[in-house]
């Protein structure tokens, strides 16, 4: 069953990484650079400060710099434990893909950069769901696009998006009761 499961995988891959085209490549290698997503990162932190003040925002950053390194963390550590080769690693698909990133990587279950965007997405979402109702879906639009790239510029399957993407969402809303639980103790507020 998983070996079918796999092989779905694997054909469902090469059908997305096949539909690229060479005139949109650099577009996608802008958007699997986790640099590109700075700005976007800024700006959420403007309108934390903006919405919930300075204290607040000291708070609110240490807690997603543990959610993005624990994110990323435990992906390392299913990468290593399953060790999953990545696709532009696996010789016998190598031929019939679309293979445009800067580098391979070894092992890829799950995406960092799938479970990272969607831990930011959910998290901040939340956080800023009050004041901005649609920024959330804005953010899980954002998290998807940054996930398929994964898949276009050919280093993930679609399974270890998948996988990511479920255990940063889940990442993302536990990280987000954490740090309304730490400005209630600390600052007092609800």
């Amino acid at each position: 069953m998983i070996d079918q499961l796999l092989n779905y995988d694997t054909e469902l891959f090469l059908y997305l990484n096949n539909l690229g085209a060479e005139t949109w490549d650099g577009l996608w290698l802008i958007i699997t650079d986790k640099i590109s997503s700075i700005p976007l990162y800024a700006l959420l932190l403007f309108l934390l400060y903006k919405k919930f003040g300075g204290k607040s925002l000291l708070i609110i950053a240490v807690v997603v710099a543990l959610m993005i390194t624990f994110t990323d963390q435990i992906s390392n550590v299913f990468k290593h434990g399953f060790e999953r080769q990545r696709p532009c690693g696996n010789a016998s698909i190598i031929d019939q893909m679309r293979f445009i990133a800067v580098r391979c990587g070894k092992y890829g279950f799950f995406s960092g950069h799938a479970s990272n965007s969607m831990a930011v997405a959910v998290f901040a979402g939340l956080m800023l769901k009050s004041f901005y109702k649609y920024l959330i879906f804005i953010l899980l639009f954002w998290s998807f696009i940054v996930a398929y790239s994964r898949i276009y510029v050919g280093v993930h399957y679609p399974l270890d998006i998948f996988c990511g993407m479920a255990f940063g969402a889940f990442s993302g809303g536990l990280f987000y009761k954490l740090s309304t639980y730490l400005q209630y103790r600390i600052l007092k507020k609800n």
